[in-house]
């Protein structure tokens, strides 16, 4: 018989990829015992709250969460309050300030707005944490489009290095409706992991390390996106509708593997 925890992830997959939250919440609500399974294991669009002490808004998802309350990166405080709740020693709570002043500049550079929040939290050998954007879009009522990216990270420290682990997730939302044209909607994910060995010279090095992966990490997310997206896309259109005529682009395949053949004779 099939783990209902591998089903539920398969059925996810299968799923239309910008229905992902709904669908989430189904399932929890159908078995309730995979819920806190499911929750840390199924990446989803993420959601904003707004400071209540700062007026600043940050980013949710499972790594600042405690039961139905949220840490703000702002305040270090979670909302609703908790009593007992978990949170970061000095030090990393240091960096953790630190790292949101980075990253939201990174987010105004590259971005040119939406929301960044970033999270740090202690392990035995080092710490952990995870920087999350997000830029939402609707230049009209028939358009719409969002990019959330999640890098969750693990720095193990060495003698004068660090050793990263960077796992990084995008979730892209396009969609865009006419009378001409109809209904249009590509959604879906990617997922990236990668490790490296990077020097570091005080707590500020752990910063810049982990900015300088998530650029790179996302520069080549976002070109991977592009290809896939829009380059097979591209190819679809293409064969449905060619801009010379379809005689001509005919002639030319033709032409093309005469002369691949001619070669290959040789």
């Amino acid at each position: 018989m099939a783990d209902p925890f591998d089903s539920a992830l398969d059925l996810l997959r299968r799923l239309n990829p910008k229905d992902t939250t709904e669908n989430l919440n189904r399932l929890c609500s159908l078995v309730p015992d995979l819920t806190e399974d499911l929750l840390t294991s199924v990446d989803q669009p993420l959601e904003v709250r707004r400071c209540k002490k700062t007026g600043r808004d940050y980013l949710l998802c499972d790594y600042n969460r405690d039961g139905d309350s949220w840490r703000s990166p702002w305040s270090n405080e979670f909302d609703p309050p908790v009593s007992d709740a978990e949170l970061p020693s000095e030090r990393v709570r240091k960096m953790e300030v630190k790292a949101n002043e980075a990253f939201d500049v990174y987010r105004e550079l590259y971005f040119e707005g939406g929301i960044s929040s970033v999270y740090f939290w202690n392990l035995d050998d080092g710490f952990a944490g995870v920087v999350l954007l997000k830029k939402s879009v609707n230049p009209n009522s028939n358009s719409s489009g969002s990019w959330d990216s999640i890098h969750v990270f693990e720095s193990a420290e060495r003698a004068r290095t660090a050793h990263y682990k960077l796992t990084s997730t995008v979730i892209l939302n396009l969609g865009t409706e006419s009378e001409s044209l109809g209904g249009m909607d590509l959604s879906g994910n990617m997922t990236r992991q990668v490790e490296q060995d990077l020097p570091i010279d005080g707590d500020e090095s752990h910063v810049a390390n982990l900015g300088r992966m998530v650029e790179d990490m996302e520069l080549k997310m976002r070109n991977l996106l592009q290809e896939v997206y829009f380059g097979k896309a591209r190819d679809v259109v293409g064969d449905l509708r060619s801009i010379p005529p379809l005689s001509e682009t005919n002639r030319d395949r033709a032409t093309h593997r005469e002369m691949i053949g001619n070669l290959s004779s040789r």
